[in-house]
């Protein structure tokens, strides 16, 4: 079957399907222009912008202290550098870092790398391990690639490595995301992995009554966009203090 071939249906996920960039071994070409054109896509489909307006800007306000953000498992880092620029412009003292164990993006990150923003080749337990602690934690399209396992560790890591909110952000699973992405990438996605897999990661995304059920307590799924989901909880690090 065609990869990017519409499927029969998304009424499940389809949790079989392995993104062509998880290859350990795929074209290091086609990756980089991934890595780099996912800032575009990531302004586009997001909707980052929405909820650091409402949700990571008034909590940074409100601790009236310099603050320290994490991006777990940030890629190649285009997220967490967009949150930068945008709380550098609110006036913000923010210590920025993203955190990706993959050496393939922590290296395409690094060429991002500006005042204020730090990116270090590492996992959650890493962080953990490391005694690191931070004011929020957020992530952006990862929770699709996990398994059942893996979201459990990273849900419960990411909530002991914050003392505030902590926000993973992903793709709603539906037919209306697939067909619109599968059109409106085209121009983008030439000497990239970006169609296939985009439309591979829509197959694996969860809906959010699923992604409630799939995490429990203490988290909330919200929809703050179009064709989005955005897990919800307060970090435990205080508490564990």
């Amino acid at each position: 079957m065609n990869p990017s071939a519409r499927p029969r249906g998304l009424s499940r996920r389809d949790t079989e399907l392995v993104e062509l960039m998880d290859d350990p071994d795929c074209d290091p070409q086609a990756l980089a222009a991934t890595y780099r054109r996912f800032d575009v896509v990531n302004r586009l489909v997001s909707a980052w912008g929405r909820v650091y307006r409402t949700r990571l800007a008034p909590e940074l306000r409100a601790l009236g202290r310099p603050a320290r953000v994490l991006d777990l498992g940030s890629g190649g880092g285009d997220v967490v550098v967009r949150l930068a620029a945008l709380a550098a412009r609110d006036g913000l003292d923010v210590e920025w870092v993203g955190a990706d164990p993959d050496p393939r993006a922590h290296e395409a990150a690094r060429a991002r790398q500006r005042s204020g923003v730090r990116f270090v080749a590492a996992g959650s337990r890493d962080l953990l391990a490391a005694g690191e602690r931070f004011d929020l934690v957020v992530s952006n399209h990862v929770l699709h690639h996990l398994d059942a396992g893996g979201l459990r560790s990273f849900a419960d890591d990411s909530l002991a490595l914050s003392r505030g909110s902590v926000l993973h952000a992903d793709i709603a699973r539906g037919r209306r995301a697939y067909a619109l992405y599968a059109v409106g990438i085209t121009p983008l996605s030439v000497g990239t992995f970006l169609r296939v897999d985009g439309l591979r990661s829509i197959r694996r995304s969860y809906r959010a009554p699923e992604l409630a059920a799939a995490l429990g307590p203490p988290w909330r799924v919200e929809s703050p966009a179009p064709f989005r989901v955005l897990a919800v909880a307060r970090g435990l690090a205080d508490v564990d203090a």
